[in-house]
């Protein structure tokens, strides 16, 4: 990755951990904000960066769910 994503990254990972602590799935909203009114092309880094890993997420919860049902109906 470039320096830009990398930073991006960070910031997301950062905003993640922020976000569970809060309880507030739309605060990288305002970190988005914050961050554009400097630069616009670390916005949309950090924009797709916490995209990619909310998607991981919520992928993850889905298969562990899947997974539950399939060892539930079983026993």
């Amino acid at each position: 990755m470039g320096v830009v994503e990398d930073i991006a990254d960070e910031l997301a990972r950062e905003t993640m951990e922020l976000m569970e602590q809060l309880g507030d799935d739309e605060f990288f909203k305002e970190v988005a904000h914050e961050i554009g009114a400097l630069s616009q092309t670390s916005e949309e880094a950090f924009t797709t960066a916490i995209r990619v890993r909310l998607a991981e997420r919520r992928a993850k919860r889905f298969l562990k769910e899947t997974a539950a049902k399939i060892a539930k109906s079983k026993a």
